[in-house]
């Protein structure tokens, strides 16, 4: 840990956030004089504060003790750079056109990887009009179930939430050639072109 990296880091984060040293230690109930040692570089912040400090200042745990902060480049949230982020442990969903760093049930989340749909995979989309109507075979039981598909085309993304035991069919409104993603929880994220 480089207590003056970390430092800096903090007084440049209080100061965005246009507060003094003894407002921070007021609301971590500790010295104002700390707060202005950790400043200097003259210590660091005691893990069980890290948390408070961190929810304070608005950034996490980690980039405190790296004493800084990466900033992720422009993209322009194309929505073909999408990005799913599934947690294992509680099958919360976040979806990001950037490169994010992801945390969900205190594991930190990497993207899913989309595999091609083969045959026994695949979702059946049958056109309807000006909507697209989406059915499945594949089962649907607490154990193994696909638990989102989404549909992906340039500017916008369609997500629908499925859950288990549901009989899965939907319909979307067709937005031209694009691509159905879809999330099996055993098997993990799949694309088919439509």
């Amino acid at each position: 840990m480089d207590c003056k990296k970390i430092g800096n880091l903090i007084y440049e984060l209080r100061k965005s956030k246009n507060m003094t040293q003894k407002q921070i230690a007021e609301l971590m109930n500790i010295s104002d004089k700390t707060i202005s040692k950790w400043e200097r570089g003259l210590g660091c912040p005691d893990i069980s504060l890290l948390p408070e400090l961190s929810q304070i200042l608005g950034v996490s745990v980690d980039q405190i003790l790296s004493g800084e902060i990466n900033l992720n480049d422009l993209v322009g949230g194309n929505m073909n750079k999408l990005k799913f982020y599934v947690c294992g442990q509680c099958g919360n969903l976040i979806t990001s056109t950037g490169n994010p760093t992801i945390s969900c049930c205190g594991k930190m989340l990497e993207p899913a990887i989309a595999k091609k749909a083969e045959d026994g995979h695949k979702l059946n989309v049958e056109p309807v009009e000006d909507e697209l109507y989406v059915t499945t075979e594949h089962e649907m039981r607490k154990e193994h179930y696909i638990s989102f598909v989404a549909y992906v085309k340039g500017d916008r993304a369609l997500i629908v939430k499925q859950y288990p035991e549901w009989d899965m069919q939907f319909r979307l409104h067709k937005l031209g050639r694009g691509k159905l993603y879809f999330y099996c929880t055993n098997h993990g994220l799949f694309y088919q072109i439509i």
